[in-house]
């Protein structure tokens, strides 16, 4: 899949700011770059800095009145259908240490408030086969609907209102999947079809040694979506922090699949 991504980012900053972005496509194995281009509008210099686990880029930047970004790329993801039924599961004890972070409750994922709803609803099951039902339990159980939450929002406050946006979806996945004993992280990413078009957040669980992509909202499958950041909750991968006061006047994320055969 080649997607064609164009962000656009127009805030007004209250005096002056440092603004931490995180827009850029990373390039990994599964998602080649083939072209991008970031442009700030900054009187200051542009520092980038690598992201969480090393992956992406984070950009500091410093706005004045006013913080202008331009973000566009091609991005070419091979990634092979996530069939989560098929992985065995990995005894917390036996993961790597690096993954320990990912077991843990986290700000907006609080996990440990929810083992006993696993333990009792999903019981006899484990890597895998809970996976997929704890994934599926959230897209049936939860109404996709704008203006039901805000950035303040936690996985618990999904859990009791059966409702929120993607970042919702994603948290409450990954706080029921780390209740269950499954190291899981949030992303930021970019995918087609997204509706309303905007940044997109999905998990990523550990299963059988590696990372598995999981759309809990189901408007995008694993080989449609470029990853730009990971971490354990929305504090790692907002795509813009301000560390002072914005206020927005223009935001556009454009993300199509190319047709590559005409290229």
């Amino acid at each position: 899949m080649r997607l064609s991504i164009d962000v656009r980012l127009d805030y007004g900053i209250t005096g002056s700011a440092d603004v931490l972005l995180q827009i850029e496509a990373a390039a990994m194995a599964d998602q080649r770059i083939v072209d991008e281009a970031l442009t700030i509008w900054s009187e200051s210099p542009i520092r980038a800095v690598p992201g969480e686990d090393g992956i992406g880029q984070r950009c500091w930047a410093r706005g004045h009145g006013r913080l202008v970004a331009h973000y566009r790329a091609t991005v070419d993801v091979s990634r092979e259908k996530v069939d989560l039924h098929r992985y065995p599961a990995t005894p917390p004890r036996m993961l790597p240490g690096e993954l320990t972070a990912y077991l843990l409750p986290s700000r907006y994922c609080q996990s440990d408030r929810l083992e006993g709803f696993v333990l009792r609803e999903f019981a006899g099951l484990t890597g895998g086969p809970l996976a997929s039902a704890l994934s599926a339990w959230v897209t049936d159980s939860l109404d996709y609907r704008m203006g039901t939450s805000s950035g303040e929002t936690t996985a618990l406050d999904t859990f009791a209102s059966r409702a929120g946006v993607c970042r919702d979806y994603a948290h409450l996945l990954v706080a029921l999947a780390r209740a269950g004993g499954i190291p899981a992280r949030c992303v930021s990413a970019y995918a087609p079809g997204v509706d309303p078009p905007d940044f997109h957040a999905v998990a990523e669980l550990w299963l059988d040694g590696g990372w598995r992509l999981v759309d809990a909202t189901g408007m995008a499958s694993c080989g449609d979506v470029a990853r730009v950041c990971i971490g354990r909750d929305a504090t790692d991968i907002a795509f813009m922090t301000v560390f002072g006061q914005a206020q927005l006047y223009e935001q556009v994320v454009r993300v199509t699949a190319v047709d590559q055969s005409d290229h």
